[in-house]
């Protein structure tokens, strides 16, 4: 009985984790074309999918947990060494994981992007606002910063 339970858990994922995946894949467009009310848009459906992701998580580590077996991969193979289900238990439990390990990539590169997003930002306003020249790196690739313009001599 636990271990179907846990299985239609892992089954009822698949949607949100797809769809989840979706939207990061979206994200990253609508980052890159600083599309505002669409970033806001995907911020709550991906909360929301991300809730129900934690929930449904959280579920299956209680059933694990209720067993007296571990909340990670090995109580999941424990579990399924004694169910007739054991196979499709694992198989649809790494079809999941990697489902999420996809989702977690996507979100590292989209934090990636607003970080770089964010420091072009700042050095546009620090040109905008006069304050300090933006670093760069010379030619030998150390970083140096640009050297003030000299004052124009009169002849």
């Amino acid at each position: 009985m636990h271990d179907t339970n846990l299985l239609q858990l892992i089954i009822d994922d698949f949607a949100p984790a797809q769809q989840l995946l979706e939207l990061l894949q979206t994200e990253s467009l609508a980052l890159h074309g600083r599309d505002m009310p669409l970033l806001e848009e995907i911020l709550a459906n991906k909360q929301a999918l991300i809730i129900l992701l934690e929930q449904h998580g959280r579920k299956r580590s209680e059933i694990l947990a209720s067993l007296n077996l571990s909340i990670d991969r090995a109580g999941l193979e424990q579990l399924a060494s004694q169910s007739s289900i054991g196979d499709q238990l694992l198989s649809q439990s790494d079809v999941l994981t990697d489902l999420i390990a996809q989702c977690q990539a996507a979100n590292a590169r989209n934090g990636q992007s607003i970080v770089m997003q964010q420091a072009a930002t700042a050095n546009q306003l620090k040109i905008l606002t006069g304050g300090e020249p933006p670093a760069l790196y010379d030619a030998s690739g150390t970083f140096s910063k640009l050297q003030k313009p000299r004052a124009l001599s009169q002849a």
